[in-house]
């Protein structure tokens, strides 16, 4: 296991590993646990009391937070005619048809999201392996296959985000940078977790939320009490 730096063993003493924090102090607290040169990004990570091997215990979604993520999503659009054009007006850093796909085989893969049009889907499957196990396969219900490109493309730049439940049953997904305000990052953790909570399964049962914790990209994670999150979210 690597080392870990002085200034990480610093701020780690500010975080009782012991302790479950209010929101309120664990907001509060993720700013003080800046340790790196860069602008580090605020993750929202939730384990639910789910089993993931069930389909219908699966937890998947997007959420469109207010303030954004503070990340400049790298939009590809993969559709034809006249959408290519709406693509790239609304934002889209690639949009086409064929050569993409053809550029992705090829091993070219210089983008973070890729939105797709349904017409487009068949041609698409042949790229599974590739990205597939990249996560970047568009797919409905992450809201990335759409017959509204324009939208759709407009949504993901200002910060929607996609999230879908790991195999351990957790979620992890950004909510901001360390250099927004304390306001936006309790918003936007307000509405990133009532949004989990409202795609609880039915056939989920007992507690839902497990463990709740944020932390910043380079620091330790702050666990905060899942009963007073799901309190603090539906205020």
């Amino acid at each position: 296991m690597a080392k870990k730096g002085k200034r990480y063993n610093e701020i780690s003493q500010k975080v009782d590993k012991m302790k479950v924090y209010t929101p309120e102090e664990a907001l509060e607290l993720v700013f003080d646990t800046k340790s790196a040169k860069f602008v580090e990004t605020v993750e929202l990570a939730v384990r639910l009391g789910v089993d993931p091997r069930h389909a219908d215990q699966q937890v998947r979604g997007t959420v469109s937070l207010p303030h954004g993520t503070g990340k400049t999503v790298r939009v590809l659009a993969i559709t034809s005619g006249d959408n290519i054009q709406k693509a790239l007006d609304a934002g889209a850093d690639f949009a086409g048809d064929d050569e993409y796909i053809s550029k992705i085989q090829g091993g070219w893969l210089d983008f973070d999201l890729v939105i797709a049009t349904p017409d487009m889907m068949p041609k698409l499957g042949r790229l599974g392996r590739i990205l597939g196990t990249k996560g970047l396969m568009p797919n409905p219900k992450s809201g990335t296959v759409t017959t509204n490109i324009e939208q759709t493309v407009t949504e993901f730049k200002k910060g929607k985000v996609a999230f879908k439940v790991d195999k351990l049953g957790s979620i992890h997904l950004p909510i901001g940078k360390v250099d927004f305000s304390k306001e936006a990052i309790i918003e936007n953790f307000k509405v990133a977790l009532n949004q989990i909570v409202k795609l609880k399964p039915a056939a989920s049962k007992g507690q839902y939320l497990k463990t709740v914790a944020i932390s910043l990209t380079m620091g330790p994670g702050i666990k905060i009490d899942p009963l007073l999150a799901g309190s603090f979210v539906a205020e």
